[in-house]
C-alpha cells in the first residue's frame, strides 16, 4: 500500500492533466476527482458550453476508464440504457446486448429531458452498480460512475429530478463561466487542434480502484464526526428548510473530507476538510420552504449560516474550547 504522500501525488498529476484541458475550474476539478475515488457520481448544474463533456472525457482518458454518452430525451427509453436481449437464430437463444451505461465513466447529458421511467433506470445502476434485464443482473464494471448534466436555465419540456434521484449523487457542482483571460488562454489552446486528443493516461483503473480502498482508511476523530453530523442535523431544524439533508448526506460528507483530506497529503480529517465539501455534498439534498425561495434564500446561503452557527471541533468558544 502506499502512503497517504504518494497517494496525494498521484491524484494532484490526475488534476493538473485534467487542469490542461479545463482552464481555470481548478475546484470544479478537484470535486469531480474527489467523487470519483469515493465512489460518488456527479450532478452538473450549468448552462451549454462550459465544458461539461470535456471535463468528463479528460477524466475518462487521464485514469484509463472507458466512457459513455447517453444524450436523454423525451423519446429515451430504458432499454436503450441498460440494453436488451435479443433472440439469435442460429444459436436459438437470447443474447445480452449491452447499453451505453456498461461503462466505467458514464455522462448522462441534460438527465431531466428523460421521462422518469427513464431516468428510474439510472436508480439501480448508481446505487448497486449493477443493472437488470429480463429478469437477469449483470454487474456493472468497476470503477463505476454517473456524471449527469442538466440545464438549471431552460425548464420547458423537462422532467424535474425526484429528492430520491437527487439524494444518489453524491455532489452537485457548477462550472460557471471562466473568466476573461481563461477564456482568452482557451482559444489560444484551441487555435489549432482541440487539447483533449493530446491528453496522456495518468493512472490506470488498477490504481484508482487501490486508491479508492485506501480512501476509506483516513482518520476520522470522534468530534469530527460528531461535527459532521451536527451540520446536517441542524439542516432538519432550520426555519428555512422544508425538507433536510439525509443521512446518506453525512456519509457523503464524511467520504468526501477523508478523500479530501488524503488529497491534501494527510491521514487525518480536519474541520476545514468538512468545511469545504459542505456545500457540493448537501445543497442539492435540501429543499428550501416556499416562502424562503419568495425572498431568494438559497439551500446554500443557509448552509453558510449553519456553518457560522456550529461549534467547531477544538475552537476556543466564549472562553471554553469546543469539543
Amino acid at each position: 500500500m502506499q502512503s497517504v504522500q504518494d497517494l496525494a501525488a498521484a491524484v494532484q498529476r490526475v488534476i493538473r492533466n485534467v487542469e490542461s484541458v479545463i482552464v481555470g475550474k481548478a475546484e470544479a476539478v478537484t470535486f469531480t476527482l474527489i467523487a470519483v475515488i469515493c465512489r460518488g457520481h456527479v450532478l452538473i448544474e450549468d448552462v451549454p458550453g462550459v465544458g461539461k463533456t470535456v471535463l468528463t472525457k479528460s477524466i475518462a482518458r487521464s485514469i484509463g476508464c472507458s466512457f459513455k454518452r447517453i444524450q436523454f430525451t423525451p423519446d429515451l427509453l430504458p432499454s436503450d440504457i441498460t440494453g436488451v436481449s435479443i433472440y439469435n437464430q442460429k444459436t436459438g437463444n437470447f443474447e445480452f446486448r449491452p447499453g451505453p451505461i456498461m461503462a466505467q465513466i458514464v455522462l448522462a447529458d441534460e438527465v431531466n429531458r428523460a421521462t422518469p421511467k427513464t431516468q428510474s433506470a439510472l436508480l439501480e445502476a448508481m446505487e448497486e452498480s449493477q443493472i437488470t434485464v429480463d429478469g437477469r443482473s449483470y454487474p456493472l464494471p468497476e470503477p463505476f460512475m454517473v456524471m449527469a448534466t442538466q440545464n438549471p436555465i431552460e425548464y420547458e419540456g423537462t422532467f424535474p429530478l425526484p429528492e430520491a434521484q437527487l439524494d444518489r449523487f453524491m455532489m452537485n457542482i457548477s462550472l460557471g463561466y471562466p473568466s476573461p483571460a481563461d477564456e482568452i488562454n482557451i482559444l489560444n489552446s484551441q487555435q489549432h487542434h482541440h487539447p483533449l486528443e493530446d491528453l496522456q493516461q495518468i493512472m490506470t483503473a488498477e490504481e484508482l480502484l487501490e486508491i479508492q480502498k485506501q480512501i476509506r482508511a483516513i482518520h476520522v476523530d470522534q468530534s469530527i464526526r460528531e461535527y459532521i453530523v451536527a451540520i446536517t442535523n441542524a439542516t432538519r431544524h432550520h426555519g428555512n428548510i422544508y425538507l433536510g439533508a439525509s443521512p446518506r448526506g453525512s456519509l457523503a460528507l464524511f467520504r468526501a473530507a477523508q478523500a479530501l483530506a488524503a488529497i491534501r497529503g494527510r491521514s487525518y480529517v480536519i474541520p476545514d476538510d468538512v468545511k469545504m465539501m459542505v456545500k457540493p455534498t448537501l445543497a442539492h439534498r435540501i429543499i428550501v420552504t416556499p416562502a424562503a425561495r419568495v425572498r431568494s434564500v438559497t439551500s446554500s446561503a443557509i448552509l453558510d449560516e449553519i456553518l457560522q452557527t456550529v461549534p467547531v471541533p477544538g475552537a476556543w468558544v466564549g472562553g471554553g474550547k469546543a469539543r
